[in-house]
C-alpha cells in the first residue's frame, strides 16, 4: 500500500508537489485512516499563511525542509488497526492531512471519539488532535457530510467570535465590521452577529462579491472595499478582519476614528499580509478560538458549550441550504491533479463565493 500527499512549499504557497510513498507497518496502538474527502477553503490558506507562527505545519510533517502539509478538515474511514478499541471500518471526522492516509495514535478513546497521541502532536492544542466517531457525534448527519466538512469547523470560530464579542459587551461599539465577507467564516459570524439586538453588522467585500453578500441577508449593509469611508467615522465599532490585507487594515484604522477593538482572524488576501504596524486606534488583536473554547467550558462545562454550539450548527446548516437559492453549492474534485488545480483556484480567491469545495486525492 502507499499514500500520496500534496506537499506545498511554505515561502511560496503556489508552488506544490504530489507525493507517493510506501506505508510502513503500524506500531501496536496505531491506526491507519483513509482519508475520504475534505473540504478547501480559504481557511486552508490561512492555515498555510499562518502556519510557522501558529504552528500548523506541525501537525503533519513533511519529513522535507522547507515544504509543508497544510491540515484539511473532513472524514475518513480506518482501513488498518492496531488499537483494541478502534475498529476497521470506524467512520470519522477530524483533521486530516492533505493525503489519502493517515496514520494516528489513538489515546484518551471513549464512546465519542479520541485523541491523536504521536509524540510530535503533544504541545499542539487539543482541540485540532480530537477525531469524533461519527456514529455518536450530535452535529453528524450521514446525508450532509459536505456541508459539515465545509462549514463546520468554520461556523465554529464563527460563533465563538459572535460570543467572545457579545461576552466583552462588544466593546461598548454598536457596528461590526467584517473584511472578507463573502468568506465562509466572515458571513457564518454575520448570521450569529444578526441575532443581537443593537448590533449593526457591516460587510466589507470585493465589488464582484457584493452582490452575493447582500443576497444572504445577513448583513445590514455591504460596501465595496472602496465605499469604505462611506461609512460614519465616530461611533464606536469593532473591526473583524477576515482579509488580512495590510494596506485595508490601515484605511480602516485611519477612517473609523471610534474604532473600540481591532480583532485579527483570517488572512485570504495572503499576497497583502503583514504586522499591525504604527496604526491608530487599538492595537490589532489575534483571535484564537481555541482560548475562547477553554473560558466556555470553564464556564459552561463541555456538555453546555456542545449543547450550545449543536443548536446553533442546525440554525446555520439549515439556513446555509434552504432553497430557492442555498448559500452554498458543493463542487467535488477527485485525483491529485485535480485536488492541485482546486488549490490554486482558492490560494488565488477565483471563482464563485457560493462554490464549496470539495476534494479527495483518493484515485
Amino acid at each position: 500500500m502507499s499514500t500520496t500527499t500534496l506537499l506545498v512549499r511554505q515561502n511560496q504557497l503556489a508552488d506544490t508537489a504530489v507525493r507517493t510513498t510506501a506505508d510502513s507497518a503500524l506500531q501496536d496502538g496505531e491506526i491507519r485512516v483513509q482519508v475520504d474527502r475534505f473540504a478547501l477553503t480559504s481557511n486552508n490558506i490561512t492555515y498555510a499563511a499562518m502556519g510557522e507562527m501558529l504552528q500548523y505545519w506541525q501537525f503533519f510533517p513533511s519529513g522535507e525542509a522547507g515544504w509543508g502539509i497544510i491540515p484539511v478538515w473532513g472524514f475518513g474511514t480506518v482501513q488498518e488497526s492496531r488499537h483494541p478499541d478502534i475498529p476497521v471500518g470506524e467512520h470519522l471526522y477530524g483533521y486530516w492531512p492533505m493525503a489519502t492516509h493517515a496514520v494516528l495514535a489513538p489515546h484518551r478513546v471513549s464512546s465519542t471519539g479520541f485523541s491523536d497521541g504521536a509524540p510530535h502532536r503533544a504541545g499542539l492544542h487539543a482541540v485540532y488532535n480530537h477525531y469524533l466517531r461519527t456514529n455518536t457525534d450530535p452535529f453528524y448527519q450521514p446525508f450532509n457530510e459536505d456541508i459539515q466538512a465545509l462549514l463546520r469547523p468554520l461556523f465554529i470560530t464563527s460563533w465563538l467570535i459572535d460570543d467572545f464579542l457579545a461576552d466583552q459587551q462588544f466593546f461598548g461599539a454598536g457596528t461590526v465590521l467584517l473584511s472578507s465577507a463573502s468568506s465562509k467564516t466572515a458571513y457564518g459570524t454575520a448570521f450569529e452577529l444578526a441575532k443581537r439586538p443593537g448590533i449593526q453588522v457591516v460587510g466589507l467585500t470585493s465589488a464582484t462579491n457584493w452582490a452575493f453578500c447582500e443576497s444572504l441577508g445577513c448583513y445590514h449593509r455591504v460596501l465595496a472595499y472602496e465605499e469604505l469611508e462611506q461609512l460614519p467615522a465616530q461611533p464606536a465599532s469593532v473591526y473583524v478582519d477576515f482579509a488580512g490585507s495590510v494596506a485595508l487594515r490601515e484605511r480602516v484604522h485611519r477612517h473609523l476614528t471610534g474604532l473600540a477593538y481591532s480583532c485579527a482572524v483570517g488572512a485570504s488576501h495572503v499576497q497583502d499580509l503583514g504586522g499591525a504596524g504604527n496604526l491608530p486606534g487599538p492595537r490589532p488583536t489575534m483571535f484564537f478560538a481555541p482560548a475562547q473554547v477553554k473560558k466556555r467550558n470553564a464556564d459552561w462545562g463541555a456538555q453546555g458549550l456542545n449543547d450550545r454550539l449543536v443548536q446553533a450548527w442546525q440554525q446555520f446548516s439549515t439556513a446555509v441550504q434552504a432553497p430557492p437559492q442555498p448559500w452554498l453549492v458543493v463542487q467535488h474534485h477527485q485525483g491529485s491533479a485535480a485536488t492541485q488545480a482546486v488549490y490554486q483556484q482558492v490560494l488565488g480567491g477565483q471563482g464563485s463565493p457560493r462554490i464549496g469545495h470539495m476534494a479527495s486525492l483518493l484515485a
